[in-house]
């Protein structure tokens, strides 16, 4: 019993040993898989606060921009409206204007062909009825029609005269008229032209306008696209970000029930084993006083003499455990003027830094004079040329650059933010594969946990059946050894007393008996009650045996259903997960190709600002130089050619 006591003691806590193994192993690995849920947690709730951020920085510039296209798209119809007024205004006048200068024509023509009087007088009074012929003009119209035909009957139209003789002597004296007429009519000229060029300036800053405000529109309406599809596609990336972070709350959740029914069950299994042990040792502590005085000199002796050994080696079995973008006149005067301009013009080139001044000087000085007024008029043509030529590649330039800059600022920003995609797939992919060889690591380990469980409940269902068979087999034994003795017994109880003598010698001699001899019955008694004893603790033993059979094959059962839903759930997870990573290196690959196609498309708009640099702007000398020395330049061949022909220039 002693020893059996102990053996068991020994197995229980082996058994105990794995037990608490087991539980310092599942504190653990749920511990680490709580505190692994919450820094998930803890990332996806900063990582949904950034994409909230973000959504509402979007939805911000979204709301600018809109007002601002609204706002551009009112200033380019009051722009329109604006242009439309002047346009109508510029047509009215230039319909005023051109009136004015066919009429001062008709009226010249007139007076030059020495028209009638009548005519005279009806092309005259038709220039005074214009309205933009000024009053000093009109009055000295009037004051020639009335001093040229005193007579003069008005007509209900005013433009018939009555023809007297007097007219006449005034018909030829009207060369002071025809001069202010023409004179008028070149003022008219000049106006119309300052006219003309005023509503082509304004058309064109109309444009300039115009195009600014279609641009500003569209960029804008092309920058709300943008941010609208990336808020979409944060706000789609939040929901699922949401998702997982509901999805780890959830796992969290189970892994600390898990957790907290481990520790409860532990805790209570740790108290029951403390107690059990206890139990044990103060039994086994009886035990062994049983035995110091059965091994004593008055009780061991008896059994060594008179019980067999095999009725004294009768105990043994014990329970088991389970785990987890001009020409000139004359030659003398000729070669004169001609020095004079060579000089002039010499004197232009070093004060502008002319090269083209300096050459005419020299081919002014070396060329015949009948080619000078040519050549003057030839640089001054080809210098206007210069100059038309200039404007449109600049304006071809200002184009090309502002496109080619707006270009190269949309695909760096384009490029920066694929980069950034690209970075942060790249940070959620590795994350996943690392989630999902932990989850792979975790679900091999619940394998193996339970392989191993299973095959110690297999090891240990074997023993306690075995010794639940051993049990019943020992307690037949005990039956049948208990069953001849008490026979044995019976039967010596009834032995014949010893006769009594009457005084003899023997009355003097040593005593030696004194009752009769009936067998070890009394001293073998105790044997038939620690055979009963044995066969009570047999009875026990399969009792136990199978209770702890039981409570060990309900134990396992628990465990291997615990092991399994965390697997299912683990390999749900990691499911998840490797879909998620699929999606993720599906969208890795077309951020990287669209990357590298704006990549490209960036590199060529940076190459063709390097073309565009020599011609448009890295010249050495800036636009406003160049026109102001060509002006200077066309000047002072104007002055030449003034000098030359000794008159002035229409």
């Amino acid at each position: 019993m002693f020893a059996k006591g102990t053996k068991e003691k020994e197995a229980e806590a082996t058994r105990f040993s794995v037990f608490d193994q087991w539980c310092k192993d599942q504190k653990r690995i749920k511990t680490d898989e709580i505190e692994a849920g919450t820094e998930k947690i803890e990332k996806l709730a900063a990582q949904i606060e950034k994409d909230e951020a973000l959504i509402k920085a979007l939805t911000h510039r979204i709301e600018e921009l809109e007002e601002d296209v609204g706002r551009w798209q009112k200033d380019t119809k009051s722009a329109s409206d604006v242009r439309g007024k002047e346009a109508a205004d510029y047509k009215a006048t230039s319909a005023d204007y051109g009136e004015s200068l066919e009429a001062l024509d008709d009226a010249i023509a007139v007076l030059k062909k020495k028209a009638s009087k009548v005519d005279q007088a009806q092309a005259l009074l038709q220039i005074q009825n214009l309205k933009l012929v000024p009053l000093v003009s009109k009055r000295a119209l009037v004051a020639f029609l009335q001093e040229a035909q005193p007579a003069v009957e008005e007509m209900p139209d005013q433009r018939l005269f009555h023809e007297a003789p007097e007219a006449y002597g005034y018909e030829f004296q009207s060369g002071g008229v025809v001069e202010m007429l023409e004179k008028l009519k070149d003022e008219f000229a000049d106006k119309k032209y300052e006219l003309d060029k005023e509503e082509m300036k304004a058309m064109h800053a109309f444009e300039d306008i115009a195009q600014q405000l279609t641009d500003n529109i569209e960029n804008a309406k092309h920058e709300v696209d943008k941010k609208t599809n990336l808020r979409a596609e944060t706000q789609q990336a939040k929901a699922m970000k949401e998702g997982d972070k509901a999805q780890a709350e959830s796992d969290r959740a189970e892994d600390q029930k898990y957790l907290d029914e481990t520790t409860g069950l532990c805790a209570m299994k740790s108290e029951d084993f403390a107690s059990r042990a206890k139990l044990r040792a103060q039994e086994l502590d009886s035990i062994q006083q049983a035995i110091d005085i059965l091994s004593g000199d008055a009780v061991a002796g008896t059994g060594k003499k008179y019980l067999p050994s095999s009725l004294l080696e009768l105990s043994s079995g014990q329970p088991s455990s389970a785990a987890s973008l001009a020409q000139l006149r004359s030659t003398s005067l000729g070669q004169l003027l001609q020095a004079k301009v060579s000089a002039f013009l010499a004197d232009r080139a070093q004060q502008c830094n002319s090269r083209v001044l300096a050459l005419a000087a020299q081919r002014v000085a070396a060329d015949p004079f009948g080619k000078v007024k040519k050549m003057i008029k030839d640089l001054i043509s080809n210098l206007m040329q210069e100059s038309t030529a200039e404007t449109e590649h600049k304006g071809w330039c200002d184009t090309e650059l502002t496109v080619n800059k707006q270009t190269r600022d949309r695909k760096s920003e384009a490029v920066e933010e694929l980069t950034n995609q690209q970075e942060d797939l790249t940070t959620l992919i590795a994350r996943l594969t690392q989630d999902i060889e932990e989850l792979t690591a975790a679900v091999s380990e619940l394998d193996k946990a339970m392989t191993e469980a299973t095959a110690e409940r297999t090891a240990s269902k074997e023993k306690n059946l075995l010794t639940i068979e051993d049990a019943k087999a020992a307690q037949v034994a005990v039956q049948q050894a208990t069953a001849i003795l008490k026979d044995f017994y019976a039967k010596s109880a009834e032995a014949t007393a010893l006769a009594q003598a009457a005084q003899s010698p023997a009355e003097d001699a040593p005593e030696t008996f004194d009752k009769p001899y009936k067998g070890m019955l009394p001293e073998s008694g105790g044997v038939i009650s620690f055979l009963e004893v044995v066969l009570t603790d047999f009875a026990r033993l399969e009792s136990d045996t199978s209770t702890a059979e039981a409570a060990e094959q309900d134990e396992y059962e628990k465990y291997i259903f615990e092991s399994k839903k965390d697997k299912a759930l683990k390999l749900n997870e990691k499911g998840h997960k490797e879909a998620k990573r699929s999606d993720s290196e599906s969208a890795l690959a077309k951020t990287e190709e669209e990357l590298k196609l704006t990549q490209a498309q960036l590199d060529k708009a940076v190459e063709y600002y390097e073309k565009l640099k020599p011609t448009c702007v890295d010249s050495g000398i800036t636009y406003e130089e160049r026109v102001k020395r060509r002006e200077e330049e066309i000047q002072s061949l104007q002055e030449a050619l003034k000098i030359l022909t000794g008159t002035d220039l229409s």
